[in-house]
């Protein structure tokens, strides 16, 4: 008969005195290489006061909206938006009909042209007697700091030799040519990646509402880029969302614009007939007579059809335009947002001691690898 054997008592004690010698060994190795730890965790203190105090300032100014539809979007996704994201369903592009979805808004604030746009922004920096655009500071004005000017002869060292080697090319064959191609410039291209970096957008598809921010290195600055970057967002959603009813409203002003020279000609056609057989009863004047006035009928009609679908499509083109409520308009910050000092200076003082502590015990590992291998050798 087969006994299952319980673990010894003594062999439970001996494991446990094992790992508390590990702990205990642990402990006495990391308190022997407490200079080291300390050591590296004031470098590295050092290191963070340095890019703390050096880091360019930045505001960041901030709007939020909620995008409204009058074709019933918004109260289909107001009354069950919330319900919709609990089960994961967006409904923020359902019911909207040819608008665009948030969710495409960063899509455009993103695409080439209305950044192009947004390059052409005028800003009021501090040391300039008038407004400036976004270009032109970046490309003229601006100059890196103290920590720009290290990483560009350090990391983006590489970078500066292959271009050495290859030359600069003045513009990217990507512009607006007889094909109707978009194009930009080395520059454009330098300041599209600036702007990339510095305007941000978070959509809110439970709540329904968008918000927009820009940050520059002046308080004004960045307010007024957020404001221009707003302003072209709605233009470039209103544009979309009204283009089918102004497409519309062009074709029926046109057939109106015929039709009405039409009613006209009818009209002094039937007058001038008129004036000229007052007197005159015969069957035949009398035939062309009832002619004239059923061509008049008619054009009189589609005439007056016309003017009420103009009128109708005027209204319509109102109606499809897209509102938009502002919950927080854009405001100049007061306080900087970057750079966070403190915090700057406690995640390297943290990171420090984590790579002192990594050193020791990788000295440590590295001594008893070497005393096996020695070992093994022999």
């Amino acid at each position: 008969m087969n006994t299952i054997q319980e673990p010894n008592q003594t062999e439970t004690t001996r494991a446990e005195h094992e790992d508390e010698i590990d702990l205990i060994a642990l402990a006495k190795t990391l308190w022997e290489g407490r200079r080291t730890v300390i050591r590296t965790t004031l470098i590295f203190m050092v290191l963070g006061l340095f890019i703390a105090i050096f880091s360019a300032k930045e505001y960041t100014a901030t709007t939020t909206m909620v995008p409204q539809s009058s074709e019933g979007g918004s109260k289909l996704g107001g009354s069950l938006g919330g319900l919709a994201a609990m089960a994961g369903i967006n409904l923020g592009s359902m019911g909207g009909g040819s608008s665009i979805p948030p969710t495409l808004y960063p899509k455009i604030i993103n695409s080439i042209p209305f950044q192009k746009e947004l390059m052409q922004t005028l800003l009021s920096i501090e040391g300039q007697e008038k407004q400036i655009t976004f270009a032109d500071y970046y490309l003229e004005i601006k100059k890196p700091g103290l920590l720009g000017t290290i990483k560009k002869y350090t990391v983006g060292l590489p970078g500066l030799m292959i271009k050495a080697i290859r030359g600069e090319a003045s513009t990217l064959n990507l512009g607006l040519d007889t094909c109707n191609l978009i194009s930009i410039t080395e520059d454009e291209k330098k300041l599209i990646r600036i702007l990339s970096a510095q305007l941000s957008l978070e959509v809110n598809d439970k709540d329904g509402y968008v918000s927009l921010s820009a940050r520059m290195p002046e308080a004004k600055a960045a307010a007024q880029l957020a404001k221009k970057a707003q302003e072209l967002l709605q233009q470039a959603i209103t544009a979309f969302k009204i283009q089918k009813a102004k497409d519309q409203l062009v074709f029926v002003e046109e057939r109106y614009a015929e039709k009405e020279a039409v009613f006209n000609e009818v009209q002094n056609k039937l007058a001038h007939f008129r004036d000229q057989n007052r007197n005159v009863s015969t069957a035949v004047a009398q035939t062309q007579l009832e002619r004239l006035q059923s061509d008049f009928s008619m054009a009189s009609s589609v005439y007056t059809e016309l003017a009420k679908q103009l009128e109708t499509q005027k209204i319509q083109v109102k109606e499809d335009t897209p509102v938009f409520t502002i919950i927080q308009p854009v405001t100049i910050p007061l306080e900087k947002s970057k750079p966070q000092r403190p915090m700057i200076l406690v995640i390297w003082t943290f990171l420090g001691g984590i790579v002192g502590v990594g050193i020791v015990f990788g000295k440590g590992f590295l001594t008893s690898m070497k005393k096996q291998w020695n070992v093994s050798a022999k």
